[in-house]
């Protein structure tokens, strides 16, 4: 597996209206950071498909993120790590997802 650190701002705007007095990061912004490393992975002209998403564990200001990833036959399967105060030494698996692309490869 691939991988690189996603580093979010202590005070990233999304935490603020999600929840009040329990701030939490979105899923939807956890998949915009994992598209915005994979999508120029994609070939040109293609029209790549989130296919799956699971969210497995809280976001929570102060955390790290890591991003892995891996080839399919036609895609990337990618996970987010969660390192944080208290999480193992590896981290904590947050969120995993497929994209593919359709007639493509991931070469």
């Amino acid at each position: 597996m691939q991988s690189v650190p996603i580093a979010l701002p202590l005070a990233h705007p999304a935490f603020e209206g999600h929840f009040p007095g329990q701030p939490l990061l979105p899923g939807v912004v956890l998949l915009s950071e994992a598209l915005e490393v994979l999508l120029p992975l994609c070939p040109a002209q293609s029209t790549p498909v989130l296919s799956q998403a699971k969210f497995l564990a809280p976001v929570r200001p102060g955390a790290a993120l890591e991003l892995r990833w891996a080839p399919r036959a036609q895609g990337w399967r990618f996970e987010l790590w969660r390192h944080a105060l208290g999480d193992s030494e590896g981290g904590v698996l947050a969120a995993t997802g497929q994209l593919d692309v359709p007639g493509g490869s991931n070469a």
